[in-house]
Parts: structure tokens; sequence; C-alpha cells
């Protein structure tokens, strides 16, 4: 593999010739404008159909006018638990894809390049097994010269397709559903491009290779990204209205939302701004079920001066936060993990909210339900803070049991003799509001404010009602917390490491644990879902190890770790609790995780 070839239209290689894999790491590099994003999500959606495990990761430029942009898809016949750290396959549209992504293949990997656009570098030619194909030109002679290149996503999709052997009916099925409803002209030239590219021989110059067949499923799986299954998971949960306001990277997921909510018999506004917004979705959930809104950092910031009003009323609402690199416009398209600290601790006062975390794709729609039942127990505002690495990933997993997970959550209008919903007898301390329009037998209605207020609601200055209301709505949180379960940790239960991560940072974690182990040394990791309130006996895990490493994708701030991490070094005033940071608006690779584990033990970890 390590010699320069291009290839012509030579006899197709030996059924002898292919090389059986359990998987492979494909990254595309181009430019946003070329369809790449597509191409990934063609070839990612045919693994999760294909009873595959796969795992994306893209990137795409901030600016309107476009620019390189790659999209890189794992596919495995086992366990999946990231996008991979490096390739196995790099197809480089231009010299600038060429150039900048070459370090990303594995020595030995196939670099298959435009020979249209990119002239190899002859001092790597040792390194990998180079593949030219003047793609841009084969394109424009299988569809036409008047479309020009475009369309050479799909002619380089079926150049890939053949190199894995992969199913050629559902790829051109999947193409159709893409571009069904558009002229009929635009999906005959997407399939004559794709059908070009699939029969343009490799010859004998390049192996070809075939998935091993994977463990058959209990029931189908579904593929979709992080963003699609959070809005589903909504659903699932029987909300039925929603408002937001348009932001990368939640965008999508309003989108599905405005599509869906309107065939169950609900609505998706989008509003003005962000304060209307979540303004909007609290009146819904007053209105006797719970709404939802979403927003990346930006508009959280906005979101927060409502999201008070939200806890002094006792609202249950659930809030989407898609993150991004911040502050500000920030790194809009790439991820971060910086909004914990907003989403726990924002707004004025002392406002107590709920925030999950979900780990990845399929974790999003099961939190969605989680977030929503939470809210209706305990009248809360919830917020799912996910992340753009997740939001924007596609995943394959087995396809949810709606009979048992769907509900109907619709506002109960049975008439009460007398009603009071900030009642501080109530043994859990949870306000349980009426939907306005009930009707309150002895006629004394309450009332619902931003103001502090008595039991029926009516606003107080009341310096003892003050005291036994804020404690309220603290405690009821810290009931919350009494149920979580704590999380299992992975690898041995004692040892001199424990890695402990949030969000998207769960799989690479778990394969760096693995490999770590693999290697003789004692780590472990756990994963935190539930951050704020964070389940009860923490503590008792972390004394059964040496050191705790929060592995985490923000800056370590003026206080020296990250966010998680100084949270948790307040609540257990643990000096063994650490932080593993990155803020290049990339997810952490494997090698990262483990080359920090390494490091830490050579340096005698169990003297620090």
């Amino acid at each position: 593999m390590s010699e320069q070839t291009t290839v012509g239209n030579a006899p197709a290689a030996p059924e002898s010739a292919q090389k059986r894999i359990s998987e492979a790491v494909i990254r595309i590099a181009g430019n946003s404008q070329d369809g790449i994003q597509a191409m990934g999500g063609f070839l990612a959606r045919l693994a999760g159909r294909s009873e595959q495990e796969v795992m994306t990761f893209m990137t795409i430029p901030s600016t309107i006018s476009g620019g390189p942009s790659i999209f890189q898809v794992r596919i495995g016949s086992g366990e999946v638990l990231s996008s991979g750290d490096a390739a196995d396959v790099l197809l480089a549209f231009y010299q600038h894809s060429y150039d900048e992504h070459l370090s990303s293949l594995k020595p030995g990997g196939i670099v298959l390049y435009d020979s249209d656009h990119v002239t190899p570098n002859p001092e790597v030619e040792a390194t990998y097994r180079h593949v030219g194909i003047p793609i841009s030109g084969l394109t424009v002679e299988a569809i036409g010269g008047t479309a020009k290149d475009k369309g050479k996503n799909l002619y380089a999709l079926g150049l890939v397709a053949k190199i894995f052997n992969l199913n050629q009916e559902r790829l051109e099925k999947l193409v159709t559903e893409r571009f069904q409803g558009r002229d009929a002209s635009v999906l005959a030239n997407a399939l004559m491009a794709f059908q070009a590219g699939y029969s343009y021989s490799l010859g004998h110059l390049i192996e070809t290779f075939h998935f091993l067949d994977s463990q058959p499923r209990e029931r189908a799986q579904v593929v979709m990204n992080g963003n699609e299954a959070l809005g589903y998971g909504i659903i699932a949960a029987g909300v039925r209205f929603g408002a937001g306001y348009p932001i990368t990277p939640w965008t999508d997921c309003m989108e599905l939302l405005r599509r869906e909510l309107p065939k169950y018999g609900g609505m998706f506004i989008q509003c003005e701004d962000e304060i209307a917004s979540i303004s909007m979705a609290l009146g819904a959930s007053f209105g006797g079920r719970v709404a939802v809104t979403g927003t990346s950092g930006p508009g959280l910031s906005l979101k927060m001066e409502a999201l008070g009003w939200g806890v002094m009323a006792e609202i249950p609402l659930v809030i989407i936060d898609v993150q991004r690199g911040g502050p500000s416009t920030g790194l809009p398209t790439q991820v971060e993990q910086s909004d914990l600290y907003i989403a726990a601790l924002g707004s004025h006062g002392d406002a107590p909210r709920v925030v999950l975390a979900p780990f990845n794709v399929e974790d999003c729609f099961y939190t969605a339900i989680e977030a929503v039942n939470i809210a209706r127990q305990y009248s809360v505002p919830v917020i799912i803070l996910t992340d753009q690495a997740i939001g924007a990933r596609i995943e394959a997993f087995v396809e949810p049991d709606l009979q048992k997970v769907c509900q109907e959550i619709g506002p109960d209008l049975t008439p009460r003799d007398s009603f009071k919903p900030y009642d501080l007898s109530t043994p859990d301390g949870v306000t349980r509001h009426v939907a306005p329009g009930t009707r309150i037998m002895n006629g004394s209605y309450p009332v619902v404010t931003g103001l502090e207020h008595n039991e029926m609601g009516h606003p107080t200055a009341s310096p003892k009602l003050h005291t036994d209301m804020t404690a309220k709505r603290r405690q009821k949180l810290q009931a919350l917390a009494a149920t979580l379960p704590l999380p299992e940790v992975y690898g041995a239960a004692k040892g001199q490491i424990l890695l402990l991560g949030w969000g998207s940072t769960r799989g690479p974690i778990r394969e760096a644990v693995d490999k770590a182990r693999a290697e003789g040394l004692e780590v472990s990791c756990l994963h935190l879902r539930n951050l704020f309130p964070s389940p009860n006996g923490l503590d008792t895990i972390f004394k059964n190890f040496d050191h705790v490493v929060v592995v985490e994708e923000n800056d370590e701030g003026l206080l020296g770790a990250g966010q998680l991490a100084t949270l948790l070094r307040a609540r257990y005033c643990d000096p063994r609790i650490r932080s593993l940071n990155k803020t290049d608006g990339l997810n952490f690779m494997v090698k990262e995780i483990f080359d920090h584990i390494s490091e830490q033990v050579n340096q005698g970890i169990r003297h620090l």
C-alpha cells in the first residue's frame, strides 16, 4: 500500500482479493459545497440499516460562503464507541484536503484522491497507498457537461461503495429517498453519478474489503443524529408545544419539531427572539402540558431572566441547549462543553433547576423523556445539556419500544374543593399546579407570579415566607438527588485512576480505559448523566481510586479545574479531583486521553 496508483479501467479484482474486516474509518475531505456531509450521511445510514454499528464526526465552516470541511464515518461489525482517531481511508477532493488531512491517515492507509485537483506528495508515497482517479472529470463525463462536476460526491460514493462491497441497491434507495420530491432530472443525475462511480473498476491495483457479518439485533435499528433523537424523544414524552429561535447547532432539532409536532396535534412556533421563545413555552407549560424550548449557549444567556421566573413560579419546562464553542459567537459549528456553569448556576438569585446530559444519540431520545417526567414530577425547569458533537453525529441504535415509552400528558381539569399550589406542608415540597380553567369549588383561585408569594401565589414581602419558599425550591431537588442511582463504574471498582466524563466524551473515555487496562494500568471510568443535582454518594466511588480525572471539553478557568470538576471539588472538597481539558473545538481523541493517563502514571500519580 505504499506506492502511488493511478487507476484505469482494469478488470475487477477477483473475489479472493477481498479482505474481510471488522471495522473501517473513512474520512472525506473537501469543501462544504461539495455535499460531503450528504455522502457521509449515506454511508452512515446504510451501515445502520445493515445492522452495523456506526458513529460519525464532521466539521463545517461557520461562514456563509463555506470552505474546507470533513466528514468522518466509522463503521463496525462490533461495538463502536467513537468516530475513530485515525482513518483507514482518506478521500481527498482538493489539494488542501490532501495536505491538511493526510496526517489523519493510518500508516499504510489508502488515500483516494481526485487526480484532477490533487498532486500527491512524493515524500509520503512510501507511507500511504495512493490511488488517484479523475473524479471531477469522470463525473462530468457521466452526467453531462452542463452539470459540471456537481454530483462528484455521489460518484465518489460509488467508488467507496465498490471498495467496501457495500449494498448497491440499498444505497440507491437512500439516494432516491434523499432526492425524491425534486425535479426528476435531479434524481436521475444523482443515480447516474453514483452508478458510474460504482461501475468504475479499481482493477487489480487495490484490494477491496468486505465487512464481517454483524450480530442480529432484537429489533430493527434506526439511524439518526442527536438533534433528531432529542426531537422524537420530546414527542414520545407527550410534549405538544414548543417555541424557539434558530441558532446553530440547535436549529435542526427545531426544524424537526416544526415539521413533526403538527402530526400529533401539536405545534411549534418560531418566535422573534430567545426571550419570547422561553416566555411562550412557560405560558404553554402553565396551561397544563409541559412545553419545550431550545437554543445554544448565546441563546441560553438570553433566556436566563425568564428561566428565573420559571423557577420562582415552579413551572415545569424543558430547555434544550446544544452547546457550541464560546463565549459570544465563538465557534458556532464546533464542539465545546462550556455551558455547564450557566445551565446549573446561571440566572439571578437562588434559582435551582435540573441539568441532564445525554451521552450518545440513543441516550438523547431517552433523556428527553426523562427530562419531561422530572419537569412534571418536580414542577421545575429541566435543561438538557447536549453538544454539537452529539447533535450533529449520526449513530444507529435499536428502535425504541414505542408502545412502552410513549405517553400522554394532557391537563387535568378535574374540579377541586380547594387548592394551594405552593403548600408548605406537603411532605415532598413539590408544587402541583392546576391548569387554568380548572374549577375551584370554594372560589379561592391561586395566581402565578414572579414575585415571592404565599401558598396561594399572592405576592408577599414576608422575610419568613421568602426563607421558607427558597428552602422549598431547594429541598425538592435535594429529594430528587436522593432518588438518583449511582452510575456504574466501567472497569474495576478500585484502582489508580478514575476517569469521569459527561456528554459526548463517553466513547473516547471508554476506549482509552480499554487500551490502558490492556497495558496493565489500573484505570476505570464512570459517566454522569445527572449533572445538577448529581447523585449522592459519588465520594464512596472516588475513595477507591488514587486520582479522579474529569475529562471535559472546556477550560480549566481561573480556579484551575474544568466546570464539572469545579462543581465536584466544591461539593466534596477532594483534592484528588483534577481536570483534563481541551478547547480546540474538536472531540477528545482516544490517544489524547490515553497519553494523559500514561503521563500521570509515569509521574507517579499515587504520590501526587
